[in-house]
């Protein structure tokens, strides 16, 4: 596995480590639809809403930071994979999209740094 796609699989794990944490259920982990995937999708503490949640881990942010990676195109990816993900599991909940960022490497000893925009975008709005 190319190194840029273990730190990924990383960052994602700790996203749901994180979230975890913070009393959601994780659902899924890299649910895929075609070419389009969903890097997590969890309950909120109170099962009230379903969160799906795309994931971006860089080792630094010097250049631009992780959040800065999610395009137009990204975000109507996910929602039409989200739209497939509630009609095949027939979720009747909320829906929420949220990013985590994870800056760190898994190798580097030293405590990533995660941060957790909720409601950080709408899919319907990017059409």
């Amino acid at each position: 596995m190319a190194q840029h796609n273990e730190t990924g699989h990383w960052g994602e794990e700790m996203a749901a480590d994180f979230l975890r944490s913070k009393g959601y259920t994780i659902r899924d982990m890299n649910w895929r639809l075609g070419h389009r995937d969903i890097d997590v999708v969890a309950l909120t503490p109170d099962m009230r809403t379903v969160v799906f949640v795309e994931v971006k881990t860089r080792t630094d942010d010097i250049v631009n930071a992780p959040d800065q990676a999610i395009d137009t195109k990204k975000i109507i990816n996910l929602g039409y994979a989200a739209n497939s993900y509630i009609k095949q599991n027939q979720i009747m909940l909320d829906v929420r999209f949220d990013i985590i960022t994870i800056v760190g490497a898994p190798d580097s000893g030293a405590i990533p740094r995660i941060e957790h925009w909720e409601e950080a975008f709408n899919p319907m709005l990017a059409f």
